[in-house]
């Protein structure tokens, strides 16, 4: 495939994804249509088909996509990359639709007749890389484990924003996230380094 075929295939390719975000994030699976889904797109079936086998084919990707949203904005290591992923989540999940989607479609979907863990468990393999170097760095307690933490993490996340889209819609889901931090920080990491981990979301507003 030539340079420019290709590029045209991942554009068209990510007109889908984003699309079919759009409308999951909107309408919830049963809701968005495939016919909908190209409609939105400006593709023909031929090429959403292409690229994706099936609607749970296209929303499985949409699940696994969360950190490619996420991982690209930040340049922070360690404790403080995992604390940054958090927050950057839950600020963008205010407004970007092809994390909104992921979300919904990762809880709902035994509804639609899914049972995929990859989403999770893509996150929490990020989450225990992160946590390793920082335990190669000393920030991490002997006694705790990251592959743990990194489930537990994957975990409360989840658990707190379906308790703040409940309660408030999502509006208090930064503050949520950052009390979970300030609990969780002092049994996870180091004495020396605690001070130097900071949770603030002033700092992710931008990403």
């Amino acid at each position: 495939m030539s340079d420019l075929k290709q590029e045209r295939a991942v554009r068209t390719r990510n007109q889908i994804l984003r699309a079919a975000a759009e409308l999951f994030d909107e309408e919830g699976y049963e809701g968005a249509s495939v016919t909908r889904i190209v409609k939105r797109a400006g593709v023909t079936l031929g090429a959403m088909y292409f690229h994706f086998a099936s609607k749970q084919d296209l929303a499985r990707e949409v699940m696994n996509a969360q950190p490619y949203v996420i991982e690209p904005l930040l340049r922070s290591t360690g404790l403080q990359r995992l604390v940054d992923i958090t927050l950057v989540w839950a600020h963008r999940l205010q407004t970007d639709p092809l994390l909104r989607a992921g979300v919904r479609l990762a809880v709902e979907q035994g509804r639609f007749g899914m049972h995929d863990s990859a989403s999770f468990e893509g996150w929490k393999d990020i989450m225990v890389g992160h946590l390793e170097v920082a335990r190669a760095e000393g920030d991490l307690r002997e006694d705790v484990s990251p592959e743990e933490v990194a489930q537990f993490v994957v975990g409360a996340c989840t658990g707190v924003q379906l308790y703040s889209q409940l309660v408030s819609g999502r509006d208090d889901l930064m503050e949520r996230t950052c009390t979970m931090w300030r609990l969780l920080l002092p049994g996870i990491v180091t004495p020396g380094a605690l001070p130097a981990i900071v949770v603030d979301p002033g700092l992710v507003k931008d990403a």
